[in-house]
C-alpha cells in the first residue's frame, strides 16, 4: 500500500513553475560636466586674499578712470581740430571763390558775350579757356586752396523756398587734384568743405551766376597731433597703472593690516591666549570701522578673559569649598564615632559616661544639622533662589527683636546687651526676616568674642535718605592681617578657637550676602584688645539704589588681599571689603575698616567662594537661631 501511495504521488504531474521576470535597469546615461556660469569663472580668476581683491579692484578702477579719461581727451581733441580745419576750408573756400570770380569775370569783359553765365546756362567760352586751363587749377589747388579744387559754374532758381543749383552748359565743372608736397607733420585728411557763391550784377543788368566752390582731403596736421597725444596718453597710462599697481597694493595693505591683525588676535584667543589684544594705536592706521572693530574685539577679548577669569575662580573655589565643608564634617563625625566606640565598651555600663556622651553626641548632632542648614542657606543666596520681600518698614521693630532674642545668651554669658534706637520710626524699604537673620548675626558675633563683664551696643541713626545699623562690642578685636579674610567661608582667625565653642565660620557670609541683596554697605572697624564696631548701611529703598561698577568687583583671596595691601598702603592704615572680596588694615592698634559695597554683579558673586549660613549655638546655649561666628 505504501509503495502504491508512492507511485500515485510520483506518477502525479508538478504544477508549472512560475517564470521571475529580472528587470535589467539600463545604464546611466555620463554626466555631463557643469558649466560654470561667467560669476563663477569670474571668482575663479580673483584672487583669495582680501589684499589682493582690493589691489585687482583699486587697478580696475584706476584704469577704468584712465581709460575713460583717455578716450574722453582723444574725442574732444579730434573734435576741436576738426573743427579748426574745417574753418580753415572755409576760408579757402572763401578765398578761392574770390579769385575764380576776379578771373572769370575778366575773361569775360574781354569776350564779345559781357557776362560768366548767360541767362540760358551757357558758360562763356572765354571763362571756361581762362579757368580750364590745367596750370590755372593746379596754381589754386596748391596755393590757394592747398587741397583737392572742383568748381562748378551755373544759373540758381528758387523751389519751395531755397535756391537750386543748375549746372551750366555745355562743360561747367573744372576740378585739381592737390600735387604739392606735404608740410613737416602734415597729411591727407578725410574732411571736405563745399560753398555755393552767387554773384550779381551790381547794375542789374547781366544775369546772377552761381559758382561751386568744393575742397577736400588737404593737408592737415589732425592725425599726427592725435597720434601724438594718443603715444602721449599710452606712455603716461602705463606709467600711472605702474604706479596705481604700487599705490593699490600699499593701500591694500594698509587697509588689511588692521584685519589681519584682528584675526591673528581671534586665532590666538580661540587657541587659548586670553590676553591677546589688537594694539589700538596701530588699529588707528586702518579705516574707522576697522578701528571700532578692534576696540569692540579688545572689549570682547577682555570680557571672555574675566569671564574665564571668573570661571577659573569659581572652580578653586569649589574645589575649596569642599575641602572646607569635608573638614568642618569630619569634626563632629569623629567625633560621634569615638563616642559611639566608647558606649560600645566598658564605658556604656557606666551610667554617668553614657549621659554624658548622649549629650556630647547629640550637641554633635545639632552641629551638622545647624552647618547643613547654613550651607543650604548661603546656596540659596548666592545662587539668586531667594528673592528679598522688599516692603517698607520700621527698622526699629526688627532690630528690637533681635536684640531681644539675644538678650538671654547676653544675660548667661555676663554681658550688657543694649539699643540705642531713635524716637520716630526709621522707615526703609527691606526683608524684615533677611535684616533680622543680618542682626542676630552681628549680635550673636559680638556677644560670642566679648568677654564676660563687657557690653554690646546696637545703635540704629539715619544715614542720607537710608539708615545706618551699628553693633559695638568691647571684645577682643580683629587682628589687622585677618580683616580681608573675615567675610570668606570657613576662615576661621587666630582668636576666634579662644572665644569660640562651636560654630561653621559662615556667618559674616551670609551677613555679607543678605547686605548684598539690599544693595547696601558693611563696614568693619576694629582695634585689638578694644572691641569691634560693624556698620550695616541700607539706603531708602534697594530697588532704586545705583549698583555697583561690575569691573571693581574682585573675588577674596589672593586677589581680593592684594587689592586690600595696596588700598592700606595708599591710605595710610585703612582698609575696605567689598562685598565680593576683602582688604586689609595697617598694622598696629590703629582702627582697622572692612566695606562691603552694595549691589555686587551675580558673575562677580559666583566667582567668591562658597560663602554658608548663620553660626550654630555655642555650647549650652540651646539652638539661638542666626547666631554665628566673626570667622
Amino acid at each position: 500500500m505504501a509503495s502504491r501511495r508512492n507511485r500515485k504521488k510520483k506518477e502525479r504531474p508538478s504544477p508549472p513553475k512560475t517564470q521571475q521576470i529580472v528587470r535589467v535597469k539600463a545604464p546611466a546615461p555620463p554626466k555631463q560636466p557643469r558649466r560654470a556660469s561667467p560669476r563663477q569663472a569670474f571668482s575663479i580668476l580673483l584672487p583669495r586674499t582680501f589684499q589682493g581683491r582690493l589691489t585687482v579692484a583699486f587697478v580696475l578702477v584706476f584704469a577704468l578712470a584712465v581709460g575713460m579719461v583717455s578716450i574722453l581727451t582723444i574725442w574732444v581733441l579730434n573734435a576741436d581740430l576738426r573743427g579748426q580745419e574745417e574753418t580753415n576750408l572755409e576760408a579757402r573756400t572763401n578765398a578761392v571763390a574770390v579769385v575764380v570770380k576776379v578771373r572769370a569775370e575778366t575773361a569775360a569783359s574781354q569776350s564779345a558775350n559781357d557776362y560768366v553765365v548767360s541767362a540760358s546756362g551757357v558758360l562763356n567760352d572765354s571763362v571756361s579757356e581762362a579757368i580750364g586751363q590745367s596750370s590755372t587749377l593746379s596754381d589754386y589747388a596748391n596755393n590757394v586752396a592747398q587741397a583737392d579744387l572742383q568748381l562748378r559754374f551755373g544759373l540758381g532758381t528758387y523751389t519751395s523756398g531755397r535756391v537750386e543749383f543748375i549746372p551750366a552748359v555745355p562743360a561747367s565743372t573744372f576740378g585739381a587734384q592737390l600735387t604739392a608736397q606735404p608740410g613737416r607733420g602734415q597729411a591727407r585728411d578725410e574732411i571736405s568743405y563745399s560753398e555755393r557763391f552767387a554773384f550779381a550784377d551790381p547794375a542789374g543788368v547781366k544775369p546772377t551766376w552761381y559758382l561751386e566752390v568744393s575742397l577736400s582731403h588737404p593737408y592737415t596736421t589732425r592725425n599726427s597731433t592725435i597720434a601724438t597725444v594718443v603715444g602721449f596718453l599710452l606712455i603716461v597710462s602705463l606709467g600711472a597703472l605702474v604706479g596705481s599697481i604700487v599705490m593699490a597694493r600699499v593701500l591694500a595693505t594698509r587697509f588689511t593690516m588692521p584685519l589681519r591683525r584682528l584675526t591673528e588676535a581671534a586665532r590666538a584667543l580661540a587657541d587659548g591666549d586670553l590676553a591677546r589684544r589688537v594694539p589700538t594705536d596701530q588699529a588707528r592706521t586702518g579705516a574707522a570701522e576697522i578701528t571700532e572693530l578692534s576696540r569692540q574685539f579688545n572689549t570682547m577679548a577682555e570680557q571672555v578673559e574675566e569671564t574665564m577669569e571668573v570661571i577659573r575662580r569659581d572652580r578653586d573655589v569649589g574645589r575649596e569649598f569642599l575641602a572646607d565643608v569635608s573638614h568642618e564634617l569630619r569634626t563632629p563625625l569623629a567625633a560621634l564615632r569615638t563616642f559611639n566606640e566608647l558606649l560600645q565598651a566598658k564605658a556604656g555600663d557606666d551610667v554617668a559616661a553614657r549621659t554624658e556622651f548622649l549629650e556630647a553626641s547629640a550637641q554633635q548632632i545639632e552641629r551638622l544639622d545647624w552647618l547643613a542648614q547654613n550651607l543650604l542657606e548661603l546656596s540659596k543666596l548666592d545662587s539668586g533662589l531667594i528673592r528679598l520681600d522688599l516692603r517698607p518698614d520700621d527698622l526699629r521693630a526688627t532690630i528690637l527683636s533681635a536684640v531681644e532674642q539675644a538678650q538671654v545668651s547676653a544675660t548667661r554669658r555676663g554681658i550688657q546687651l543694649t539699643a540705642e534706637l531713635p524716637d520716630e520710626p526709621l522707615v526703609t524699604r527691606h526683608d524684615p526676616q533677611r535684616f533680622g537673620q543680618v542682626m542676630v548675626n552681628l549680635i550673636g558675633n559680638a556677644l560670642k568674642f566679648t568677654p564676660r563683664g563687657g557690653s554690646v551696643r546696637v545703635a540704629l541713626t539715619p544715614s542720607g535718605r537710608g539708615a545706618a545699623v551699628s553693633v559695638v562690642d568691647t571684645g577682643v578685636g580683629i587682628d589687622p592681617g585677618e580683616l580681608p579674610h573675615i567675610f570668606e567661608r570657613f576662615y576661621r582667625g587666630s582668636r576666634a578657637n579662644e572665644a569660640r565653642g562651636s560654630g561653621s565660620g559662615l556667618g559674616l557670609a551670609i551677613v555679607r550676602s543678605v547686605v548684598d541683596m539690599h544693595r547696601g554697605r558693611i563696614k568693619v572697624e576694629s582695634r585689638v584688645g578694644a572691641g569691634t564696631t560693624f556698620t550695616v548701611v541700607l539706603p531708602a529703598d534697594p530697588r532704586t539704589a545705583p549698583e555697583l561698577d561690575p569691573g571693581s568687583s574682585t573675588t577674596p583671596g589672593a586677589l581680593g588681599a592684594a587689592v586690600a595691601n595696596a588700598a592700606v598702603a595708599a591710605a595710610g592704615g585703612s582698609a575696605t571689603s567689598g562685598g565680593n572680596g576683602s582688604r586689609a588694615g595697617s598694622s598696629g592698634s590703629e582702627a582697622k575698616t572692612a566695606t562691603a559695597k552694595d549691589g555686587e554683579q551675580p558673575a562677580a558673586r559666583k566667582a567668591r567662594p562658597a560663602q554658608a549660613a548663620t553660626e550654630a549655638p555655642d555650647s549650652g546655649s540651646g539652638k539661638e537661631q542666626g547666631v554665628s561666628g566673626r570667622s
